[in-house]
């Protein structure tokens, strides 16, 4: 198994790349699709604009280091990844904001429709925006099961809110035709990509999608609390209104009027002052995958996860699968369910293998191709089938959840 890891290695195209990002010594990384990995650039980025733009540039690093255009810059960079055009995306705020801010505007753009449509199950976060607009009486809250979502679509729903890769099982919605049938029941469409972007391919126009929001810190690596991303596509950006006002999202911010005017496309989703050091990490590692292009580490992701579960297989593990089988039908991640997720997580984590925990029962191991290797994967399984074989996640420390975070 080992040997057929160093052989599938050695004839990976995208090896290389793995040298762009830091890894710790004795760590296999399967949290990825949670926090990709620092990139080894990303350092020197950092430092420079702490000490030349920040430190030397002070206030004037605004115009002279590019600072007051870089969420349009990275936007355009993100663009590609996602299938839209350079000045439909803008890098803004967290996901969580930017769901808020288009969920509204969805709201305006359909007067008379007040329903928001989406799954039991999804992200919490996406849930909880359309919750906290139901509060104020401006929105209705609808779920239906993956099965059901094209029939709750009626005359009632302004806007279908779905993550394109469920964060828990890694399953697929077919964005093309659940867009389609929002579209012909009148309603429009809003994509979650925070599990997609940077990981699968994502064509956002062709498949006529209307809004779309992703984070920057699991497959872009942009790091713990990146800036997020949202797209509009341009056919609506004269209608866009969002809520959330800020003095960036005005046509003239410096002229400092009492009144607000948005400012042209996607800058009206601006909000308060660009974070640019949170910016400037980001794009490295925008830069990175964009480089690498999605398509090959797509092929790649699909290839590590196949033969992770061949080796399990040939270990003699038997795990139930909360993942679909099939590697088309789900994004960069295996999912298994087993009533002790959490104790064998942590058992697996004290050996070096992270990989993350999602209540009640699942097993989450994210497969980042940009810097995962076959070998990784190998020892990933063998230390797998040795926790489930042993005692070790018995240990009170594994099972206790106040202890272990």
């Amino acid at each position: 198994m080992l040997e057929r890891a160093r052989a599938l290695d050695a004839g990976d195209p995208l090896a290389a790349y793995r040298e762009r990002f830091t890894i710790p010594e004795g760590v296999i990384y399967l949290d990825g699709n949670s926090l990709g990995a620092l990139p080894a650039a990303t350092h020197a980025r950092m430092a420079e604009v702490v000490r030349a733009e920040w430190g030397e540039g002070l206030i004037r690093s605004w115009n002279s280091a590019g600072w007051i255009d870089l969420p349009q810059r990275i936007g355009a960079k993100i663009a590609p990844l996602i299938g839209a055009a350079p000045h439909e995306v803008i890098a803004a705020d967290s996901t969580s904001v930017n769901l808020f801010k288009l969920i509204a505007a969805a709201l305006a753009m359909r007067p008379g429709r007040k329903v928001i449509l989406s799954e039991p199950g999804n992200f919490p976060t996406d849930l909880y925006m359309i919750a906290g607009l139901e509060a104020q009486g401006l929105a209705e809250r609808r779920l239906a099961g993956r099965e059901h979502i094209a029939g709750a679509l009626d005359e009632d729903v302004a806007l279908l809110l779905l993550t394109h890769v469920h964060y828990k099982t890694g399953a697929l919605h077919d964005i093309a035709a659940l867009t389609r049938a929002a579209h012909d029941a009148g309603a429009l469409a809003l994509w979650d990509l925070s599990h997609s972007a940077g990981a699968l391919p994502v064509d956002l126009n062709a498949c006529g999608a209307d809004f779309a929001v992703g984070c920057g810190y699991k497959y872009l690596n942009g790091g713990p609390g990146a800036p997020a991303f949202a797209f509009v596509a341009g056919r609506h950006h004269q209608a866009l209104q969002q809520p959330l006002t800020g003095w960036m999202g005005h046509a003239a911010p410096f002229a400092f009027s009492d009144d607000y005017a948005p400012g042209d496309g996607m800058t009206r989703l601006l909000c308060g002052t660009p974070p640019i050091l949170g910016l400037a990490a980001l794009e490295v590692g925008v830069e990175i995958i964009a480089g690498i292009g999605v398509e090959r580490l797509y092929a790649k992701s699909q290839q590590l996860s196949k033969f992770f579960r061949l080796c399990l297989g040939e270990l003699g593990v038997d795990i139930p699968l909360a993942s679909p089988a099939d590697p088309a039908e789900r994004g960069s991640q295996l999912s298994f369910r087993h009533p002790e997720a959490y104790a064998i997580c942590q058992a697996l984590i004290a050996r070096g293998v992270i990989g993350d925990f999602r209540d009640p029962d699942i097993l989450r191991l994210g497969f980042a191709p940009a810097y995962l290797r076959f070998e990784d994967v190998a020892g990933a399984a063998r230390h797998l089938a040795e926790v489930l074989a042993g005692e070790e996640w018995r240990r009170d420390e594994f099972r206790d959840r106040a202890a272990v975070t």
